[in-house]
């Protein structure tokens, strides 16, 4: 089925004690300035690398974003505040579909005024007890979203959708799209991107995530029948430039079926 200074050595160690310079200290002056430089120079050394090594973890975050490492799910949940102040009142009855919907529903379900529901794309495996009581309780099911959703049509006010459609082959990209406009009444929100999984994970998955351009999708919605939602396309720009937030995962605003 779907982080990240020293003084000046050299002269405390010339006047400690308020020893007045001599012949015997001007002779023992140049092995004491020599421990002076090298504990400069130690300091010195450990301060590049240190910075160094911030560096460099601070690069691989960079390269591990735009390779596509970061998981779109976290990335639903780090653009919440600003899909609220796009879509106001339509975020308050929300299906999502997408791995790891537990966690996201769990932040969710502490929003005032807000209902949640999720489809896990694939078998949930080793989950934690809030992830089992949001099953148990129906919040989320685990559906596979090449066939039709468990849904009536116009369930839920907004779907979005993560890390599922990168999965999906045109065929059943086919059959999916449609399903997610038809439980859906003011909208869906597509997060896509290229998310890595471990080798012993894509039985699974069934294949590989496929990176997809935005053109390529743009393409697709218009053979599907589906319209973007420019409106709160808009909205989305304008509240995530007041945010300061820039999605690493593409969006897609879409309208929903009449």
């Amino acid at each position: 089925m779907i982080s990240r200074r020293p003084g000046n050595p050299g002269r405390r160690f010339a006047n400690e004690g308020g020893i007045p310079f001599s012949a015997n200290s001007r002779s023992r002056s140049p092995p004491l300035l020599s421990i002076g430089l090298m504990v400069v120079g130690g300091i010195l050394l450990i301060s590049y690398c240190y910075s160094g090594s911030g560096r460099r973890i601070a690069d691989k975050e960079a390269l591990n974003r735009v390779e596509g490492d970061v998981s779109c799910t976290s990335e639903v949940q780090r653009g919440l505040p600003i899909l609220k102040k796009a879509y106001g009142d339509s975020m308050r009855k929300v299906l999502h579909v997408g791995p790891d919907t537990c966690s996201l529903l769990s932040k969710l379900l502490k929003e005032e005024d807000t209902e949640a529901w999720g489809v896990e794309p694939y078998d949930l495996d080793d989950v934690d007890d809030t992830c089992k009581s949001l099953v148990r309780r129906g919040f989320v099911r685990v559906a596979d979203i090449k066939y039709p959703l468990p849904y009536r049509a116009k369930s839920f006010s907004m779907v979005i959708v993560s890390d599922a459609l990168d999965y999906l082959s045109p065929r059943y990209l086919n059959m999916t799209l449609p399903e997610l406009a038809r439980v859906s009444s003011d909208g869906i929100v597509l997060f896509t991107g290229q998310q890595r999984v471990k080798a012993s994970e894509l039985p699974k998955f069934g294949r590989p995530a496929k990176f997809r351009s935005s053109s390529w999708w743009i393409r697709f919605f218009m053979q599907s029948s589906l319209e973007e939602n420019e409106a709160a396309v808009k909205k989305f720009e304008q509240a995530s430039i007041k945010g300061s937030y820039k999605p690493v995962c593409q969006v897609f605003h879409l309208k929903s079926f009449p």
